[in-house]
């Protein structure tokens, strides 16, 4: 029997630092049950006091799981603090482990961070991948391996991850003369992304009046961006960015976008682009499955089932992240047990159920939860199987350690500039580079 999914409402925070590394508001939240203050760990009122330290929304309170392990372990308390800027969380995070202190026994870290986190911190972090009930066979191959170092230490455990798909106006493709069933669809890009551009192209000749074919060339260009095993770094460790071959194929994709007039010339997360989605304003728009709560949410009621999911042209993976447990923990043993607990393949097949974050776990894609769910908003299409099969095929990508600051670079600074303010390609790639130049020097 299939399962029709209702996700909860995910936070645009949440949204944003899965994809920027920043979110769009500040501060810092408990949010968990418990007493201790964040980062003492130790015992409260004879319970074992577990700290838990994420940012955005993670879910896990909202799906009951704390509340659930707590039941099954009395004599712990689980105790989370949030801070919703990711861009605010890390830099935290690093100086925690500087000096070993204000460090909570579990710390998230999102997948824009884990290479820096991987390539100079592991020695901080306990190998979870041989603790005790963790089964590092448990994750897609391409997950584990972004939480691992050269020899073998699994510094993180995955918990939920990004697969792509492409999210569409079914009326808006009939208007413009474009199929619209979610096969077909498919059909007219994959493999290929320079087949999604051909179908701009053909969705221009014919567009309803006041819509264009996607939201922004830089979420096109991090979509194709993602579908390749090297970007902004080789395997190496090298920057190569200036002549990658992804980044200069991405980079003329959504120059030729722009130049197609294709985009609404919008900056993701900006409330601009959320009301674009209850204006009508674009046909297609890469999404993974978190931001289906998120298209629901800004698109409203009066777009239900106008909306669809077909497959992405390529694999590719957008968010993610991962628990770690530091060496300094306090309750280090309690937190690797609730680590290894809370990203399992039933925890994360509940989590998806009430809060659609994507498992990271195979086992946990083979669920009856998570294979048969449909999504009642976009026509009941099979998201179980459109993103279950996107994330079985994600490159394993090389990450850097700066792979964020030169991505957003690129994005915020190059293409808003060529999109939003008519500069030419040229100049958007040389302001870009400029401003990665400055990154790096200081």
């Amino acid at each position: 029997m299939h399962r029709t999914i209702r996700p909860g409402r995910r936070s645009t925070a949440l949204a944003v630092a899965a994809t920027l590394g920043a979110c769009l508001l500040a501060g810092c939240a408990d949010d968990g049950g418990g007493g201790g203050s964040a980062g003492a760990g130790g015992d409260a009122g004879g319970k074992k006091v577990v700290t838990v330290g994420v940012f955005g929304v993670f879910g896990y309170k909202q799906a009951g799981l704390y509340d659930e392990y707590e039941k099954l372990n009395p004599d712990v308390t689980i105790k989370e603090t949030s801070i919703e800027r990711a861009d605010q969380y890390f830099p935290q995070l690093l100086t925690h482990l500087g000096t070993g202190s204000g460090l909570q026994d579990i710390q998230a870290v999102e997948v824009g961070n884990v290479a820096e986190t991987v390539n100079k911190h592991a020695d901080k972090f306990v190998d979870l991948g041989s603790a005790e009930g963790v089964d590092k066979n448990n994750w897609l191959d391409w997950k584990a391996a972004q939480a691992t170092t050269k020899d073998g230490k699994m510094i993180g455990l995955g918990t939920d991850i990004g697969p792509m798909a492409m999210c569409y106006r079914k009326d808006l493709f009939e208007k413009a003369g474009l199929p619209s069933d979610r096969d077909e669809v498919g059909k007219l890009w994959a493999g290929d992304w320079q087949k999604y551009l051909e179908t701009g192209e053909r969705y221009m000749d014919k567009a309803p009046s006041g819509t264009v074919f996607t939201d922004s060339a830089a979420g096109l260009y991090n979509a194709a961006l993602s579908s390749n095993v090297e970007r902004y770094y080789d395997k190496s460790g090298k920057l190569v960015y200036r002549d990658s071959p992804a980044v200069k194929e991405a980079w003329n994709l959504s120059m030729d976008a722009i130049e197609g007039k294709m985009t609404a010339k919008l900056k993701q997360f900006d409330k601009t682009w959320d009301q674009a989605y209850a204006n009508g304003r674009f046909a297609s728009v890469a999404c993974p499955p978190w931001m289906l709560g998120y298209i629901k949410e800004k698109a409203g009621e009066k777009a239900a089932d106008q909306w669809d999911v077909a497959p992405a042209p390529k694999p590719a993976n957008w968010g993610g992240s991962f628990l770690t447990v530091p060496e300094a923990a306090k309750n280090k043993e309690e937190a690797i047990k609730l680590a290894a607990w809370l990203t399992a393949p039933e925890q994360q097949a509940k989590l998806f159920e009430k809060q659609a974050s994507f498992p990271s776990s195979q086992a946990a894609l083979e669920l009856p939860a998570v294979a048969d769910a449909k999504h009642e908003y976009f026509g009941d299409a099979p998201i179980g199987e459109i993103f279950g099969k996107a994330a079985e095929n994600i490159p394993t990508l090389v990450l850097g350690e700066k792979d964020l600051a030169v991505g957003t670079a690129i994005t915020d600074i190059g293409i808003l500039q060529v999109e939003q303010q008519g500069k030419s390609p040229e100049e958007g790639w040389e302001a870009a580079v400029k401003n990665v130049d400055n990154l790096l020097d200081q």
